[in-house]
């Protein structure tokens, strides 16, 4: 009884973060849509307008109402997944982030397996090797993963790897060729192109779809291996100073055995959750990429909504992206604690 008490307390809890973590950004869109120098009733109408059509939009969209009336149908319809039309689209909102959520979704899916495939493994080599010449190479390797602007490291290879070297499909998800062939079901390009080869036989679709991933994908996992790296070397290095490695070598088991089935698997613990954060930033933090690499996911959709004033857009994606870090930081809490039973409650 007890413990199904406990239970419950706890499940209510992490209700209750839930819920206050949501609407704490939802008030923080809605006021920075309220704070910005940019009119959306303007932003529809245009500023030539008559005063009267003005005024009629105003009162349609409810912003003549006081703030707190106002965030409260702000919250009311968020929850239904009701962020307004856009201007630049015409389309509700909702209806872009469906269409354009999947391939940032997919872009960054493949960043962080790259990323977290090699950033992992790297950081165990470094720190099995402390201050040796492999170490050395990972550190820089990730110094220059922070330092270097990621724009500026795209722009660059698509300059190398599709101008000059024609390796890799150039800007966009595939070329106009394969565009309205593949049907989109899902959303996500590989995955579709795959069915569409499968039920056709015709494979062309699904390489020219890999060749335009590849790039971005590589560049973001580099940027996620550069940080990814670098933790697992310092989670690696705190474990293989603990007395139980110590143990572990005297009573002869092997190096490798020592490393990889004990350092790290103890070292997993918190990397559970650097590496989901991780995941998170580039669900949310991919603009640039999608920019210079013209992918057509909600990182573009954001950043052509914010140029032409389309603040629905701008702030009903802040919402998804938002959201997603919210389950994404969430799910890396629980996992950590299935994971350590140190953070149990085992009274």
């Amino acid at each position: 009884m007890r413990r199904s008490l406990r239970w419950a307390l706890a499940g209510g809890r992490f209700a209750a973060v839930i819920a206050l973590t949501y609407l704490g950004l939802l008030a923080v869109t809605f006021f920075i849509g309220r704070v910005i120098p940019v009119d959306p009733v303007l932003a529809i109408v245009g500023d030539r307008a008559p005063e009267h059509v003005i005024e009629r939009v105003r009162e349609e969209m409810g912003l003549n109402q006081p703030l707190p009336v106002q965030f409260v149908r702000y919250v009311e319809k968020a929850l239904q997944g009701d962020f307004g039309h856009s201007v630049l689209t015409s389309n509700p909102v909702w209806d872009d982030v469906k269409k354009t959520f999947p391939a940032t979704l997919e872009l960054a899916t493949c960043g962080i397996l790259i990323g977290a495939g090699l950033g992992v493994p790297l950081g165990v080599w470094a720190a099995v090797r402390r201050g040796g010449a492999a170490d050395h190479a990972v550190r820089i390797m990730g110094l220059v993963g922070y330092s270097v602007p990621i724009f500026w490291l795209g722009l660059m290879a698509l300059v190398l790897f599709y101008a000059k070297l024609g390796w890799v499909g150039g800007p966009g998800r595939i070329d106009v060729a394969y565009e309205y062939s593949v049907e989109r079901v899902s959303g996500l390009l590989l995955l579709d192109a795959a069915l569409y080869a499968k039920d056709t036989g015709e494979w062309d679709a699904l390489r020219n779809a890999f060749s335009h991933l590849v790039l971005p994908a590589s560049l973001l996992g580099y940027f996620s291996l550069a940080y990814i790296s670098r933790m697992t070397r310092s989670f690696m290095l705190n474990e293989l100073a603990q007395e139980y490695i110590v143990a572990a070598r005297a009573k002869g088991l092997s190096e490798t055995r020592i490393i990889w089935r004990h350092a790290l698997r103890n070292a997993m613990v918190p990397l559970v959750t650097v590496i989901a954060l991780s995941y998170a930033g580039l669900l949310e933090g991919s603009v640039l990429t999608e920019t210079v690499f013209a992918w057509p996911g909600l990182g573009l959709y954001i950043t052509n909504s914010l140029q032409n004033a389309d603040m629905n857009a701008v702030l009903g994606g802040t919402i998804v992206v938002g959201t997603v870090f919210i389950a994404l930081n969430l799910l890396s809490d629980l996992l950590y604690r299935l994971m350590d039973p140190r953070t149990r409650d085992t009274r």
